[in-house]
């Protein structure tokens, strides 16, 4: 088995189409279905099943594809390593970032690492929650972040930082007759939702915000990305429920951020990682990640924010 096979069966898996991956490795058809044979003889199992109308992955095929793209990523962290040594670093750490991060939040942290730790590489691979789990496990990632504490054994979810919940709304909306927002009239207009899988602990947050009452919302479109939710808001398609950094970071001036009524919910982000030992250049992260909460909660009290009434994921 060498690399050529794996990146052929992974294009084949992902496309599920003979001619499409053939196409995305810029190479012919019959070559890819050749690589493919010689993977498949040396498993002893098809890893396809194909008939003229579709391609899909047998069973053989699915627990192999669980595989491969760990070792991509533990080929591309070896690259990364080499490079960071080379570049004078000693040491590194690896980040997942999961659920869309609060900029102003990141930033911070990121630039207190630079002043504190300069000598400690540090790379980031955004995924989703489950992958996010799956990678600290597996010790493709140091840490990670990510809106939900559901996270299973193993596994600490420690609050990071909490963000003031705001409506962002399009300018010139009737519900801006309102100084903070009653849910019940939220929901009387179309909401924009994250992905469920790429925004899993943002979703599931929100979701126990809108649970207080009895009354389905209307989602009219769920999103991979926070731009492309406050384009949508922006354009009066709907409105959307986010931190209020989230709003704040918007290149989108024709949105209003507004409290909703009865209370300040926050949007927790939780930082996750192993529940083992952690190295040296992890413990001082984590202490730095544990500075900036303290700061930032001290600011929601300034500002009228109650971190009591945080939105914990469960």
């Amino acid at each position: 088995m060498e690399l050529r096979h794996l990146r052929c069966f992974l294009a084949v898996a992902e496309e599920l189409h003979f001619a499409r991956a053939a196409e995305r490795l810029h190479i012919d058809q019959s070559p890819l279905s050749r690589t493919i044979k010689e993977l498949e003889e040396d498993l002893g199992a098809p890893l396809f099943a194909r008939t003229t109308r579709s391609t899909r992955l047998t069973r053989a095929g699915k627990l192999l594809l669980e595989h491969v793209p760990r070792v991509f990523a533990t080929l591309d962290q070896a690259r990364a390593s080499v490079r960071a040594a080379a570049a004078g670093y000693d040491g590194q750490l690896r980040i997942a970032l999961s659920d869309g991060i609060a900029p102003a939040r990141f930033s911070s942290l990121m630039a207190l690492c630079r002043e504190e730790d300069p000598e400690i590489a540090i790379h980031f691979d955004e995924v989703p929650l489950t992958q996010q789990i799956k990678g600290l496990h597996d010790d493709l990632y140091d840490v990670g972040f990510a809106q939900s504490a559901d996270v299973g054994d193993g596994i600490l979810a420690e609050p990071a930082w909490r963000d003031p919940l705001r409506v962002a709304i399009p300018a010139r909306h009737p519900l801006l007759v309102h100084a903070r927002i009653p849910l019940d009239e939220v929901l009387r207009y179309p909401l924009v939702m994250g992905d469920p899988q790429v925004c899993e602990g943002y979703n599931h947050q929100i979701e126990r915000v809108l649970r207080a009452l009895d009354k389905e919302p209307l989602v009219t479109e769920r999103v991979m990305s926070f731009d492309l939710m406050m384009a949508l808001v922006a354009a009066g398609f709907a409105l959307a429920l986010v931190g209020a950094s989230q709003i704040a970071a918007s290149r989108e001036s024709n949105i209003v951020a507004r409290p909703l009524a009865g209370g300040s919910p926050m949007l927790t982000t939780y930082l996750l990682r192993r529940d083992s030992d952690p190295s040296e250049a992890l413990s001082r992260f984590v202490a730095r990640v544990g500075r900036l909460e303290a700061d930032t909660s001290k600011e929601h009290v300034s500002a009228g924010d109650a971190p009591s009434d945080e939105l914990e994921d469960s």
